[in-house]
């Protein structure tokens, strides 16, 4: 997907984030996000909105701390999550192809890196607020979810601090039902997960389904949409592959 679909995905997201949350009401439970009203989601959210802004706009090129969220609450704290998520579709938008920041997971640019971050992110967010309301989630496009499972396979559980290992090397595959090509294997031992697009070998375990049923399950929004073979790896990455904000 190039750059520019990602931040016209991560702006209609944005604004149904917060047309649900404010339809819930900032004291609403968030129910894919045990322990979380809709004031923490804003919160959440509306900050790493504003510290992923920052590193496009002032050209950070290391880490840096994320700016405590701010004690507002109610009409106040969704315009200010609307104000932060606009400031960041206009960066996104006006900003340089070749701009300079830090980035944390591989991508063409950093550019190309933080837009499908933030409408990843910002989609996910988008369905926990839409799960506070009680009702259907608004969909999502066969493509981008494809794109969001290959970003959490191939990307964040590449990294040393995933949690999803076994003790005995084990294969779980992943596939969209309704995608050409959208197929992952998933190696899993003491080690950092290893993942690869294509359908190597035997798997102990299948999670399949619709892209767009399969990517929120992965990331622990809604069940599993089917589970063939050795169940207690799906249950493993229920346990596991949380990716939390640190």
């Amino acid at each position: 997907m190039k750059t520019a679909a990602y931040v016209e995905i991560l702006d209609r997201e944005g604004a149904l984030l917060a047309e649900a949350a404010e339809a819930a009401g900032s004291d609403a439970e968030v129910p894919t996000c045990p322990g979380w009203r809709v004031r923490d989601l804003l919160r959440h959210t509306g900050t790493v909105h504003r510290w992923a802004t920052a590193f496009v706009a002032e050209g950070h090129t290391g880490p840096r701390r994320a700016d405590d969220p701010p004690a507002l609450d109610g009409a106040r704290l969704v315009s200010w999550f609307r104000d932060g998520h606009a400031r960041l579709v206009d960066t996104l938008t006006g900003a340089a192809p070749g701009v300079r920041c830090w980035q944390f997971l591989p991508a063409p640019s950093p550019l190309a890196f933080w837009a499908r971050r933030q409408a990843h992110e910002t989609t996910v967010h988008r369905l926990d607020a839409e799960s506070a309301c009680g009702g259907g989630a608004t969909g999502i496009g066969v493509d981008f979810a494809v794109d969001g499972i290959d970003e959490l396979l191939c990307a964040f559980h590449a990294r040393p601090k995933s949690a999803v290992r076994t003790e005995e090397p084990r294969t779980l595959r992943v596939r969209a039902t309704d995608a050409a090509d959208a197929v992952w294997t998933v190696r899993l031992s003491a080690q950092p997960p290893v993942t690869v697009r294509e359908a190597a070998g035997t798997a102990d375990c299948e999670l399949s389904g619709p892209a767009a049923h399969l990517y929120p399950a992965l990331w622990n929004r809604r069940p599993f949409p089917e589970v063939t073979g050795d169940g207690s790896l799906a249950a493993l990455w229920r346990e596991r592959s949380g990716v939390t904000w640190s």
